[in-house]
């Protein structure tokens, strides 16, 4: 990716402290299944997440608080 982020539609469980858990996402018609959450920072304003995809790919995910908007900012293949 170039320095840009894509929007994205996350399916995740919830808890007490909302995102706890991603599931998979959706980046326009194509699904990914979330096979391990390898990382999370959890600020303020952000989360992000660091997980494996089904496709054996590496993604970096961040959730905007303030709007409650996802996003893809890191792809790697695997």
């Amino acid at each position: 990716m170039n320095g840009q982020s894509l929007a994205i539609r996350v399916e995740c469980y919830a808890g007490h402290r909302s995102a706890e858990t991603l599931l998979r996402f959706h980046l326009g018609e194509r699904k990914v299944e979330i096979l391990d959450v390898v990382d999370r920072r959890l600020g303020p304003d952000h989360r992000y997440f660091k997980v494996k995809g089904d496709d054996g790919g590496t993604y970096i995910v961040r959730y905007h608080v303030p709007s409650d908007r996802w996003e893809l900012t890191i792809f790697c293949a695997g």
